[in-house]
């Protein structure tokens, strides 16, 4: 690595010689513009819009405009006379709690070496650290800007986070802060319970750069001429959630390793009450055929074999076989 910055950390009357590294690197895959007929790179040039000559880098100051229109041009050399203590010193402010610094005060983040002969005093204050449990408040200024940071212990190197200023966070101000939302309580403990479903230790060796990996295949595609695999299929993000609750009991079920396709066990009950409400419709068809019959009789009562008909015994039965003309008879009246 290569140190961006050189100084001294000021903790009281000790002073800890340390270089600044950057902690971090992009891998993001990077292009380049190009001309789509022939690939051929686009290059730009440093115009100077009054003379249209081009400009060498090393001619080029920094200017700014002031409110009445006047430009007032700055060299490197006026920046290097800037009366900052921060240039070069990364003086101690204050200790606080690092739960009492909002994490969107941070922007970059930078490991701390101490020169070879300030290993002793560095040791000193990231233990002093490290025991307190506390977080210290500096400022330092990096490529000529002047920055709020926060000293830090990780792995055993002092790191420090730069910081925004109180006015550089904006405000979020959206319409919906003034609606009085109502959230049911069954919902909230249902999105408490998922919370608790997926609440894990973090790692994050356990994700990936998705986008990375499937460009990093597209580019493979294209350099051998192969095919590209298509993304699967996904739920459209934008669907109405028209049952919130139903929603939420099938991400529990998915996260508890349910699948999320069964129903939750507390929608079963509504489908007995309706299965006790379809039995007696199930009944009412069931007796139908018997009462029909009883209804006939009793319509027909009036004639006489067919009153003690239901209810024969043999010999009846047989006396009543000597009589058909007598029913033939009835019939043809």
């Amino acid at each position: 690595m290569r140190s961006i910055w050189r100084g001294a950390v000021s903790f009281g009357l000790v002073s800890i010689g340390v270089k600044l590294y950057t902690a971090t690197e992009d891998h993001d895959i990077r292009f380049n513009q190009v001309h789509a007929t022939d690939g051929g790179r686009i290059k730009y040039k440093r115009v100077c819009s009054i003379d249209g000559e081009e400009v060498e880098y090393s001619e080029i100051a920094k200017g700014y405009e002031l409110p009445d229109g006047q430009l007032v041009i700055l060299t490197d050399e006026d920046f290097d006379e800037l009366p900052l203590s921060s240039r070069r010193e990364i003086e101690v402010l204050q200790f606080v709690d690092q739960s009492e610094i909002d994490p969107v005060h941070f922007e970059k983040t930078y490991y701390l070496e101490p020169d070879a002969s300030a290993v002793r005093p560095y040791v000193l204050l990231r233990d002093a650290l490290e025991n307190a449990g506390q977080v210290a408040i500096t400022k330092i200024a990096i490529r000529q800007r002047e920055s709020l940071a926060a000293l830090r212990v990780r792995d055993g190197v002092m790191v420090l986070h730069t910081m925004r200023w109180p006015d550089e966070i904006r405000r979020p101000d959206f319409a919906f802060l003034d609606e009085d939302v109502a959230v049911r309580p069954q919902e909230l403990q249902m999105a408490e319970a998922l919370i608790g479903s997926m609440t894990g230790e973090f790692d994050p060796a356990d994700f990936t750069d998705d986008y990375r990996e499937a460009m990093t295949a597209l580019l493979e595609a294209k350099q051998t001429g192969g095919e590209v695999q298509p993304l699967p299929e996904t739920a459209d993000s934008g669907a109405a959630v028209v049952d919130l609750m139903s929603a939420l009991r099938r991400s529990v079920e998915a996260a508890r390793g349910g699948g999320g396709a069964e129903e939750p066990p507390a929608r079963p009950a509504p489908a007995k009450k309706a299965a006790a409400k379809r039995a007696p419709a199930r009944e009412t068809a069931d007796e139908a055929p018997e009462k029909a019959p009883a209804r006939k009789t009793a319509a027909k009562s009036a004639t006489p074999a067919k009153r003690t008909t239901p209810r024969k015994t043999a010999a009846q039965k047989t006396a009543a076989a000597d009589k058909p003309p007598a029913k033939r008879a009835r019939r043809t009246a």
